[in-house]
């Protein structure tokens, strides 16, 4: 077990964040592979005795990123030099939601824990290149995010 998941109360609930954003991640990433609406596929697995229990977070998670989906697509091909949104590596493209989504609307995450965790991710799911790749996305939008919070 990893020592932010064993010692005390305040790491535990980071473990366990941790692996909401995981399944978050999976969630989007099976939505659109299957052409599935991820709110809609999360809310069949809440209760569900078929899968393991769904944190709250995760559901925050994936419906937040949906009801926000067109502005966090555009502000990813805003910032993600010589890549549309599309052509991105679908791990890459769920990633990057998710951590643009904590980013500028998850007020309890602190900036450089959406971005790390997010890169994080990307080391454990995707290529050799993505944490960079992420971590330059995330970076530039990470230098606005206070005048874009403040028009959201």
């Amino acid at each position: 077990m990893a020592d932010s998941e064993s010692s005390g109360n305040k790491r535990h609930g980071a473990g366990a964040r941790n692996k909401a954003r995981k399944r978050a991640v999976d969630v989007l990433y099976e939505a659109e592979a299957r052409e599935l609406d991820p709110v809609t596929l999360i809310a069949e697995r809440v209760g569900s005795t078929d899968v393991p229990p769904v944190n709250d977070y995760t559901v925050a998670l994936v419906e937040g990123i949906q009801a926000n989906l067109a502005r966090i697509d555009e502000l990813l091909a805003e910032h993600s030099e010589g890549w549309t949104v599309e052509r991105m590596p679908a791990v890459d493209r769920a990633l990057l939601r998710m951590g643009l989504y904590e980013l500028l609307w998850a007020s309890d995450v602190p900036d450089a824990v959406a971005i790390d965790q997010a890169v994080e991710l990307a080391k454990v799911l995707s290529t050799d290149d993505s944490p960079r790749f992420v971590n330059g996305v995330l970076g530039r939008i990470q230098l606005i995010a206070d005048q874009l919070r403040a028009v959201l």
